[in-house]
């Protein structure tokens, strides 16, 4: 028994979501999933690895054609002690039982069944059929009620139906369902039969210990993320020769910002293709709706996340740290005109970031040039924004289906899609004061490229964001 894993046939009528439940429950976005009904003809089978160790595996198989046909048969030989071995030993060669054949297959061979219905169709007598002849095989079984939809008044006949036939009923939307989802699923598995218990609590153990260490490799992405973003710089280097008014001047100024942030929006860029990685994640779908489609210095942005003025002020304090957002020009002789040229063309654009720029200029006048350098990033509500984003862009990760390609965004009735809860703004928001002051001491150190002793105790917090996001039930409110 220990050396066994649990295999599952995912079984069903043609277009009853089997590909999407089998997509959703390995992680496999990469099985081809076609809305049209009946596209898979054989059984294919899907394992789940971990550390290189197969886990469990399940196998999506041809929808039944001839259900009726093979009920009669079970009912008329009734002393076989195994009916789908019996049924293949019989109907093998005949090619009016291909389809049935190949999904009575892994049943043979001692597979669990899970059978897939559509939840927000009426029973029909083609669907007790099914139910009765998969009772008949003697295996273990799970009915998992795939409704996508929020019509939801065939539901309680669909579950009276299925536990008269089924050790196990679950309702499992296979577009939507998040991590604690499938795990709640995977431990509903134990109830089928006793005998698979042992080795079903080794596989959601496995599925437990990966989901930390991707929560880790998440958090590891984030901390490098802020660590690069905090202490980058942009440096221009000019002939003195070639510079003018101070509007040229105030123009160079408005091109490093331009530079630093674009510059950034590709750092954050490569965290999110990091995190899509850790949860593996191939096929992408963003609402333009959605906060992660926004420029990371918009107006929308700025006022979702980050901390709020107050909030912000009393941090800083408590960290000991300016919350002023003067420029530092690094060189003397310059005009007040000019001064107030550069805050006009580093601050109009950073306007979401409040009063303070996003990072001071330095200008150096040495043989002839002037080296014109902006950053590290001063600013100190931006760090609070761009590591709200990223946790928002995990959440995301965590939650979203892998068999939602198969989804019709359009569709009428359609469950809608699920928020991240946070409350007035981003998620650091509601964190304590004692967890803002550590963040803002994290945040100080690391923009100076100094390590930070407050980085384990950042780290910890961050990872304590990305569990109760991957876990939580209640309602949410930020748009995924």
């Amino acid at each position: 028994m220990a050396d066994m894993i649990p295999i599952l046939a995912i079984m069903g009528h043609p277009n009853a979501g089997k590909s999407s439940v089998v997509a959703t429950l390995t992680e496999n976005d990469r099985i081809a999933i076609d809305k049209r009904a009946g596209t898979t003809t054989r059984s294919d089978e899907y394992p789940v690895v971990i550390d290189g160790k197969t886990i469990m595996a399940f196998i999506d198989t041809p929808g039944f054609q001839n259900p009726s046909d093979i009920l009669e048969w079970f009912q008329a030989h009734p002393d076989e002690r195994d009916l789908a071995g019996a049924f293949l030993a019989t109907h093998a060669d005949n090619p009016l039982y291909s389809h049935d054949c190949a999904l009575m297959q892994p049943v043979a061979a001692g597979a669990g069944i899970i059978l897939v219905v559509d939840g927000s169709k009426r029973i029909k007598e083609k669907d007790r059929v099914e139910m009765e002849l998969l009772r008949l095989t003697g295996r273990p079984r799970m009915a998992i009620l795939n409704n996508l939809t929020t019509n939801d008044k065939h539901m309680p006949a669909w579950q009276d139906a299925l536990n008269k036939s089924f050790n196990s009923v679950r309702e499992f939307n296979a577009h939507r369902a998040t991590y604690a989802e499938r795990i709640a699923l995977l431990k509903a598995l134990k109830a089928i039969d006793q005998r698979w218990e042992p080795m079903l609590d080794q596989t959601v153990r496995a599925f437990q210990r990966d989901w930390e260490r991707r929560i880790d490799q998440s958090v590891t992405t984030i901390l490098e993320l802020l660590r690069k973003a905090l202490s980058h710089r942009v440096t221009k280097v000019i002939k003195v020769d070639d510079l003018g008014s101070d509007d040229e001047r105030a123009a160079i100024k408005t091109r490093l910002t331009d530079a630093l942030q674009d510059d950034l929006r590709r750092m954050e860029t490569e965290a999110q293709d990091e995190v899509r990685a850790h949860f593996r994640h191939n096929v992408w779908h963003l609402p333009p709706e959605s906060l992660l489609q926004k420029d990371l210095f918009s107006d929308e942005v700025g006022e979702a996340l980050g901390l709020s003025r107050h909030k912000l002020v009393l941090a800083s304090t408590a960290a000991g740290a300016a919350t002023g957002g003067a420029i530092d020009l690094g060189v003397g002789g310059l005009s007040l005109g000019l001064a107030a040229a550069i805050g006009a063309a580093t601050g109009g654009v950073l306007g979401v970031l409040g009063t303070a720029a996003l990072a001071k200029v330095d200008i150096q006048r040495t043989l002839g040039v002037e080296r014109f350098t902006m950053g590290p990033i001063t600013n100190p509500r931006f760090p609070f924004v761009l590591l709200d984003r990223i946790i928002l862009y995990c959440g995301r990760a965590m939650n979203w289906a892998h068999g939602r390609q198969a989804a019709d965004e359009d569709a009428t009735g359609r469950v809608p899609d699920r928020e991240i809860r946070h409350k007035r703004r981003g998620f650091t928001e509601s964190l304590p004061a004692e967890d803002h002051k550590t963040l803002t001491k994290f945040f100080n150190a690391t923009r100076k490229g100094k390590e930070s002793p407050q980085e384990p105790q950042a780290r910890e917090i961050i990872t304590a964001m990305l569990r109760e996001l991957s876990t939580a039930e209640d309602d949410r409110r930020i748009q995924l």
